[in-house]
């Protein structure tokens, strides 16, 4: 069990960090999406691993506590902090927790979070309740939010040899008309992934499927093209 302080005590860390001569050229990086306390990857992985040292990393409700209440902080940097801690219980994650982690996705949405929780948290959600995969690929893909369909396609990234090749290829088949750059750019990725596990597969698919020639480049980028 962690302290009742746990999450004010780790936001006070960071802020004892920030720099605003650094955060400027990553609020702009960024697009201006979000404010950035200025802590660079580096320093911020080092002092976090700091705090986790000396007060622990929290588990269960504790850690969907703390993970909430620094995702609703403006900076990013307590964002990608709160993806850390999820990171290191991912295997301890709940089936009852899928609404958490779609309120993740789906809260300040942006490509540097969604991916790690698409590619790490939903993956191995999604491996240790596969009855959960056909209902919610099912639900994001026909939703109107993007970074849940994004997250429909990505999810199986590491999953090499497991992964369900039927079910991905159905998902890209369902998005491949769209016009966007973070869809087509995620059906390039998942299938050039999979295509170091079955490159004829992955060639074969794209000999088949309209896709747009940014997905191709992408799928195809270390295979070629089928002859």
């Amino acid at each position: 069990m962690v302290s009742d302080t746990y999450c004010e005590d780790l936001e006070k860390m960071l802020r004892s960090h920030a720099s605003e001569e650094v955060a400027g050229p990553m609020t702009a990086y960024m697009r201006d999406l979000f404010p950035f306390l200025g802590i660079r990857t580096p320093e911020r992985a080092a002092v976090t691993k700091q705090f986790m040292k000396e007060h622990g990393v929290p588990s269960g409700a504790e850690l969907e506590r703390v993970a909430r209440e620094l995702w609703a902080l403006p900076e990013r940097e307590f964002h990608y902090t709160a993806m850390i801690l999820l990171e290191k219980r991912k295997k301890d994650l709940t089936i009852d927790q899928i609404g958490f982690i779609e309120h993740l996705i789906t809260t300040h949405s942006w490509w540097d979070t969604v991916d790690l929780i698409a590619s790490h948290l939903v993956g191995a959600m999604f491996t240790r309740y596969p009855e959960l995969a056909p209902t919610y690929t099912e639900k994001w893909i026909a939703s109107d939010n993007l970074w849940l369909r994004r997250t429909a396609i990505l999810f199986q990234l590491g999953y090499k040899g497991r992964t369900d090749a039927e079910l991905l290829f159905s998902l890209i088949r369902r998005t491949a008309h769209e016009d966007e750059f973070f869809i087509r750019k995620a059906i390039g990725w998942a299938l050039r992934e999979y295509a170091k596990t079955d490159a004829a597969a992955v060639q074969q698919f794209v000999a088949d499927t309209a896709l747009s020639p940014l997905s191709v480049r992408e799928a195809l980028k270390h295979v070629g093209a089928k002859a």
